[in-house]
């Protein structure tokens, strides 16, 4: 699979849903939509498909996008967008709109990483023969060159 694949999915999934919760409802400028969904997009990828849903699975993964496309809206929102009813409804929207669309691009990921993950790593095994003890001296100060007492 190739990455531009999946960011191109996310990008067109993050258009259609910040079209619907900020444009439809309210009056957002092509320019707004297309901002939020480009930070979204690269964000979310990098963040959630990348780091997030290999190590902890599909549920944390859903939860931290839908936190970071809800304060990505709300902090953005207060600086591009004029009404703060719309910046809070367009916020809720669009997580919700955008969580329920990735949980499926989440589980296509999981199947492609578990269909090209059959090879598995080859056990480091620690070999006993090579391993040597820590030997201590009775000495404290290397600089000391007094004869050993007898």
């Amino acid at each position: 699979m190739k990455h531009t694949t999946v960011l191109l999915l996310k990008f067109i999934i993050c258009v259609i849903a910040f079209a619907i919760a900020l444009d439809l409802f309210f009056d957002a400028t092509i320019t707004d939509i297309l901002s939020f969904s480009v930070f979204v997009t690269l964000v979310s990828y990098m963040l959630g498909d990348r780091i997030i849903l290999p190590n902890f699975g599909n549920v944390p993964a859903a939860i931290v996008e839908f936190l970071l496309t809800y304060m990505s809206v709300w902090i953005f929102g207060s600086i591009l967008l004029d009404n703060y009813l719309q910046i809070a409804w367009g916020s809720i929207i669009s997580a919700i709109l955008i969580t329920g669309a990735e949980i499926f691009i989440h589980l296509y990921l999981l199947n492609y990483l578990a269909a090209n993950q059959t090879k598995e790593r080859p056990q480091i095994h620690f070999n006993r023969r090579l391993a040597y003890g820590t030997e201590f001296a009775e000495e404290q100060d290397i600089r000391d060159k007094k004869p050993p007492e007898e």
